[in-house]
């Protein structure tokens, strides 16, 4: 796969039972060699109130998880691109240390 562009959904989990946010984005996947970039845009645009809570939520932590329409996922960090409604995601490196339930994806 050298690109995918298509829906996906941003959740950001307190523990495997609770999703306190979910936010339905546009991404833009881009392979080169081994690495990849994804960028993201926000459908639709946030309301001032739920930018304020999605802020806060990245301040606590960036990781969220992406849901990709098909139900695959993949543990990103998310920070905004300097352009409203965009957003730049990273895979994530987990800590095989982290304790059970905490920030990982929930089981479905």
């Amino acid at each position: 796969m050298d690109s995918h562009e298509g829906t996906a959904t941003l959740e950001w989990w307190a523990n495997r039972s609770t999703c306190l946010g979910r936010l339905r984005v546009r991404v833009a996947v881009r392979a080169a060699g081994g690495d990849w970039t994804c960028e993201a845009a926000l459908e639709p645009p946030l309301a001032d109130g739920e930018r304020e809570s999605v802020n806060f939520l990245m301040q606590l932590d960036p990781h969220f998880t992406l849901r990709f329409d098909e139900e695959s996922t993949l543990l990103v960090n998310v920070v905004e691109a300097g352009v409203e409604g965009r957003l730049i995601l990273t895979a994530a490196e987990t800590d095989i240390e982290e304790p059970t339930g905490t920030r990982q994806v929930p089981h479905r």
